[in-house]
């Protein structure tokens, strides 16, 4: 792995990898929400999305992995939701990727729970 794949890279330029990675399979209602402003927040993004279909679910998940890792040579620091793919959750520590079921996604709404976040709604063009 060449120096230039070993950078750091930070919250911000990583938040926009997760968000690439999912408009790439066609994910639906991403959005960014900024919890830097948050006191004891965990992370500084969460970037959150919804898929139609298990398959679609593992697709976009495999997508944000493979664009991080393209990117930076960095893997998840912790996995979750594999197995049933209802919320399939990527931590990258500064950043962490929600790839929800709709179902699933209203019923935990981590939009309301945050709700002091800078919340950004992306746009696919």
């Amino acid at each position: 792995m060449d120096q230039q794949v070993k950078k750091e890279v930070n919250s911000d330029i990583l938040s926009e990898w997760v968000v690439e990675g999912m408009l790439d399979k066609k994910a639906l209602d991403v959005v960014i929400m900024d919890l830097r402003e948050i006191k004891h927040a965990i992370a500084d993004y969460f970037v959150i999305c919804s898929g139609n279909s298990d398959t679609q679910i593992d697709a976009i998940s495999d997508s944000i992995e493979e664009q991080i890792h393209k990117n930076s040579g960095q893997n998840p620091w912790k996995r979750e939701g594999r197995q049933n793919k209802e919320w399939i959750l990527l931590d990258y520590v500064d950043v962490v990727a929600h790839v929800f079921n709709k179902e699933k996604r209203t019923f935990y709404g981590l939009e309301e729970l945050w709700g002091d976040a800078k919340i950004t709604h992306v746009e696919d063009n």
